[in-house]
């Protein structure tokens, strides 16, 4: 096949899994936890490595920030043969359990957000795909991570989150935020929802891990929270979680 118009990538890497960073930053890091990993390509926000795990190969490929370009990132790797897709990315944290350092894995997505409006309509829930979930839980207990499982919230802007009042719609944001605190989500972030239901549309398997940075609810409350900027334990997490995905489906 020709190579497609966005990622820039053709069917030729036969991989059927694929780990999503949102950093381009971070894309030969992780590469590095793979076997035989190499530089495949650049374009836009996409930059893709790729290599194998268990000996099937396995892209890693960023999607930049946000739900337009996620969705475009996986619905034109599916084009190329991806069915597998486990995006690892970085949160703020929401319930007061949910500290800086913690890794959340993402069971569903709040779509607070416009890209998957052109998808399904929005009763139409966004979830990870049991499985992939499964093992991204299994990964974090063998390593030893504190983690959660639950609900979070994916929206379209940043600042809408961090500088609510100024907007002209601070009163819908600051109500919903209060409902989702409400509802127990546990942290904030910006691609979740857009995979869930780009997968779901395309019968693609998906599930997300996030490392959180911090949490501005417990600041709010005068509680501790480490600040942490280390995205290696969901990485690693993500690896451990895909390399027996692959030998449990062999």
């Amino acid at each position: 096949m020709e190579k497609l118009y966005h990622i820039q990538l053709d069917d030729s890497h036969g991989a059927k899994y694929a780990i999503l960073p949102g950093d381009p930053g971070r894309v030969e890091k992780i590469a590095s936890l793979l076997d035989n990993s190499r530089f495949i390509g650049q374009n836009r926000e996409y930059t893709t490595w790729l290599g194998t795990l268990a000996a099937e190969p396995v892209l890693v490929m960023s999607t930049g920030m946000g739900g337009p370009s996620t969705a475009i990132g996986v619905e034109e790797l599916y084009m190329t043969g991806v069915r597998n897709f486990v995006r690892v990315g970085t949160c703020g944290g929401m319930h007061l359990d949910v500290m800086g350092g913690d890794l959340v894995i993402a069971t569903g997505a709040i779509r607070m957000e416009g890209t998957t409006r052109e998808y399904l309509p929005i009763e139409f829930p966004a979830v990870a795909d049991f499985e992939l979930t499964g093992c991204l839980v299994e990964a974090a207990k063998a390593g030893g991570y504190r983690h959660h499982t639950g609900v979070v919230q994916c929206k379209d802007s940043f600042y809408g989150q961090h500088s609510p009042e100024r907007m002209p719609v601070a009163y819908e944001l600051q109500d919903k935020w209060q409902a989702w605190l409400k509802g127990g989500t546990l942290a904030s972030e910006m691609e979740s929802a857009a995979l869930y239901i780009v997968c779901q549309s395309l019968g693609a398997k998906a599930a997300c891990i996030l490392n959180t940075i911090w949490n501005q609810e417990r600041r709010a409350k005068g509680m501790d929270d480490t600040e942490s900027h280390d995205t290696m334990r969901g990485i690693r997490v993500a690896v451990d979680a895909i390399r027996e995905h692959i030998k449990k489906n062999r």
